[in-house]
C-alpha cells in the first residue's frame, strides 16, 4: 500500500513519532499520542473540524507505518476522543488549540508516572518468597518487579518469547538488578507451572471483553496457569484500555492470510494441489511416483528453514479471554475483566 500522505506539508509525523520512540521510557501509545500533539504544534487548520480531519489523517499514517499497530491505536483513539470531547469555553479557535496542547502535554507527564502507581499496587499481591513467571518484555513488568526486589525477596521465571526473544532482554535487566532469574523455554511453561506462585504479564492493549492482547504465547500461559488453579495477572496502562471486541485469534487487527500459512517446497506439489502426476510412458520400466531425473530411492532435497522465515509465518501478539485472567492492575485500580470492561465504556461515553 502507498504510504499516505502527511497531513502536513511542513511536518512529518512519521519522523517525529520514530524520534520520540528512541526514548526508552515511552511506550507505543504515549509516543502517538505526543506525535500528535506535535502535529496540533504545527498544523495549518483554522477550524475544530479541519484539527480533528488532520489528528484522524496523521494517526492513520501512523498505523500504516506499523507493523503492530495495536498499542498505537488505543494512543491514538484515546487522544482523538479527548480532543472531540474537550469541554471548553475558548473564545476563539487558536485559543481552544493552545489549550488542547497544553492538556496534551499535561497528559503524558501524567502518563509517565503510571508505571509506578501501577507497581505500587501490584506490591501488595506479590508475597515474601514470591516465585513468578513472566512472559517476554514488559516495561512495567519490569518496573513492578524492581519495586518488589527492593523490598521482597522474589525470583522470577522468564520465557525465551520466540519469536522476537524478547525475553532474554527481561532476564539480563533483572540479573543486573541481582533478582534470581532464569530463562526457560516456551515449551516449558507447563513443566515449570508447578512451581511458580502466580503469573505476571504486560499487555499490548485491554479490549472491550476485559481479555488481553499480548506477546504470542501469552494465551497458552493464561491457559494453563487456570489449569494449575495458579492466579494470571495482567498489567496495563489505562491508555492501553482499547475498543476493540474480538472473539478469537483470528479478530485481531494483525491477523492476516499470510500467518501460520503452509509452504510448498518449489518444485514439488501438494498432497491437496489439483496438478496430475506426471504420465508414465507405456511399456516404461519407471514406476508411477517417478520424476524425471530422480529415482525413488534418492533422498529429498535438502531444505533449509531459517529463523527469519519461522517469524514472519507466526504472529507477534495475542489474545487472552477475559475467563482466564484473574486481576487487571492499572493506573486506575486493580480490576477485574468485567471492570476493565465497565471502565472502557465509560471512558470513551464522554
Amino acid at each position: 500500500m502507498p504510504a499516505l500522505i502527511s497531513p502536513s506539508a511542513r511536518f512529518d509525523i512519521r519522523s517525529a513519532y520514530s524520534r520520540i520512540l528512541q526514548n526508552e521510557q515511552i511506550s507505543t501509545p504515549v509516543a502517538a499520542i505526543l506525535a500528535l500533539v506535535e502535529l496540533m504544534e504545527n498544523t495549518t487548520a483554522g477550524t475544530m473540524f479541519e484539527l480533528v480531519q488532520e489528528l484522524k489523517d496523521g494517526a492513520e499514517t501512523l498505523k500504516h507505518q506499523s507493523s503492530n499497530s495495536i498499542s498505537l491505536n488505543a494512543g491514538t483513539e484515546l487522544f482523538i476522543e479527548f480532543v472531540t470531547l474537550f469541554p471548553h469555553e475558548a473564545s476563539s479557535f487558536l485559543e481552544l488549540k493552545t489549550e488542547l496542547i497544553r492538556q496534551g502535554h499535561q497528559y503524558v507527564t501524567e502518563a509517565l508516572t503510571y508505571r509506578d502507581k501501577i507497581a505500587q499496587l501490584a506490591f501488595d499481591f506479590i508475597k515474601d518468597g514470591s516465585v513468578i513467571l513472566t512472559h517476554s518484555y514488559s516495561r512495567v513488568v519490569m518496573q513492578t518487579l524492581l519495586w518488589a526486589h527492593k523490598r521482597k525477596r522474589i525470583s522470577v521465571f522468564v520465557t525465551e518469547a520466540r519469536p522476537r526473544g524478547l525475553g532474554i532482554k527481561t532476564a539480563e535487566m533483572l540479573a543486573a538488578a541481582g533478582i534470581p532469574s532464569t530463562v526457560i523455554l516456551d515449551s516449558a511453561v507447563a513443566y515449570s507451572m508447578d512451581m511458580v506462585d502466580f503469573v505476571l504479564v504486560g499487555s499490548e492493549a485491554v479490549v472491550e471483553s476485559g481479555g488481553l492482547i499480548n506477546a504470542v504465547g501469552s494465551n497458552q500461559i493464561a491457559i494453563i496457569a487456570k489449569a494449575a488453579n495458579k492466579p494470571f495477572y495482567a498489567l496495563a496502562e489505562s491508555y492501553k484500555f482499547h475498543r476493540l471486541f474480538p472473539l478469537s485469534q483470528y479478530d485481531l487487527p494483525t491477523h492476516n492470510s499470510k500467518l501460520l500459512s503452509f509452504s510448498v517446497p518449489r518444485g514439488r506439489a501438494h498432497r491437496n494441489s489439483t496438478a496430475k502426476p506426471p504420465t508414465t510412458l507405456p511399456g516404461s520400466s519407471l514406476g508411477s511416483s517417478a520424476v524425471a531425473g530422480v529415482k525413488d530411492s534418492d533422498p529429498p532435497a535438502s531444505i533449509k528453514i531459517s529463523q527469519e522465515q519461522i517469524a514472519r509465518n507466526n504472529p507477534d501478539v495475542d489474545y487472552t479471554r477475559p475467563d482466564l485472567i484473574s486481576l487487571v492492575f492499572s493506573d486506575v485500580g486493580s480490576l477485574t475483566p468485567e471492570g476493565v470492561s465497565q471502565y472502557l465504556v465509560g471512558m470513551f461515553a464522554g
